[in-house]
């Protein structure tokens, strides 16, 4: 199954309340239409299709439309953006539901074509890619499958296992280190992560490592002595190589919702986060969070996650998440 197929078919089945709304909105009190003459092909064969039938987009339309975008968690400011987008051209004519989902896939993808960028790789040996986020947003497995990609693209990699206060998230990233081949160094549990992650530094310049990633404690936002260790690591990392990390990725847990754009105004003050990655696309996720933040940050998207098999993890394409998420088929 592609990417694109297991992305639409989990995004459908998470999101099967808005795609149902969706088109109970375009789907209401069409008009009846006259039917079409036959073309050249219809007249030899003797039959003709049905038109589909439209539905006038008017003001009434289109904000039944904003409170659908609003319940898949994409927030009352981007809701307004995609639907006065929508009405652009199109108020006043009857359009059918295929036509109307079109257009919203079209706007959607506007928004998210800006922000969708793979993680950007340098010439600098180590290459620190920090990777931060909260408790059970994913960090971990995306840890994993973003070492096995690298990898696989012949890129030499260690990860550090930062998170060292708790022994069963160093377990479960040397876990994801043996799927993925690439070494996990670690620390005794209770160690400064700071001093981790300084070592892991000068580990990786001496084996000539092209990519160093490093795991963080899942932090809450509200818990000031936990960022401030962040913060902290940061500060030790620069010590060793000022330009570094050279990448700060926040990865994000789609099931939280409008709570995610908190996590980056937060993350991003602490640990100049930028890029994301969105996991979670599967179970209750609704999506629609992602447009908004791409709406209001314009930070990259690196990824997208929805699954936990190694392989669950692909570059973010604007236009196949749009579709997905509107429920075109592909």
């Amino acid at each position: 199954m592609s990417f694109f197929a297991k992305l639409k078919s989990r995004l459908t089945r998470s999101s099967e309340k808005l795609n149902a709304e969706l088109t109970a909105v375009v789907g209401e009190s069409v008009e009846p239409q006259e039917a079409a003459r036959p073309g050249l092909v219809g007249r030899v064969l003797g039959r003709t299709e049905p038109p589909a039938p439209r539905r006038l987009l008017d003001d009434a339309m289109l904000e039944e439309l904003e409170e659908v975008l609003i319940a898949a968690d994409m927030g009352v400011e981007t809701a307004a953006r995609v639907t006065a987008n929508l009405a652009a051209g199109r108020l006043g004519k009857r359009l059918t539901v295929a036509e109307i989902k079109a257009a919203l896939a079209t706007e959607i993808a506007r928004i998210m074509e800006p922000v969708a960028r793979p993680l950007p790789l340098i010439a600098a040996r180590p290459q620190v890619v920090l990777v931060v986020g909260v408790n059970g947003s994913g960090k971990t497995t995306t840890i994993g499958k973003l070492a096995s990609q690298l990898r696989a693209a012949g890129k030499s990699v260690v990860i550090a296992a930062g998170d060292t206060f708790r022994a069963a998230a160093v377990e479960q990233l040397q876990i994801w280190g043996q799927r993925a081949g690439v070494p996990v160094l670690t620390a005794p549990e209770g160690s400064d992560p700071a001093s981790l992650a300084f070592d892991a530094m000068t580990r990786a310049q001496a084996d000539g490592a092209d990519i160093l990633l490093i795991d963080t404690a899942g932090r809450l936002q509200n818990r000031a002595d936990l960022m401030e260790e962040l913060a902290k690591i940061v500060r030790v990392i620069r010590k060793k190589d000022p330009s570094a990390p050279h990448n700060t990725l926040l990865v994000l847990d789609a099931t939280t919702g409008q709570n995610a754009l908190l996590q980056v105004e937060i993350f991003s003050k602490l640990s100049d986060v930028s890029g994301l990655v969105m996991t979670k696309l599967d179970g209750t996720a609704k999506g629609g969070v992602l447009v908004a933040l791409a709406d209001r940050f314009g930070l990259p998207i690196h990824a997208i996650g929805v699954g936990e098999q190694i392989d669950d993890l692909a570059p973010f394409d604007p236009d196949d998440f749009a579709r997905a998420l509107a429920g075109i088929e592909p």
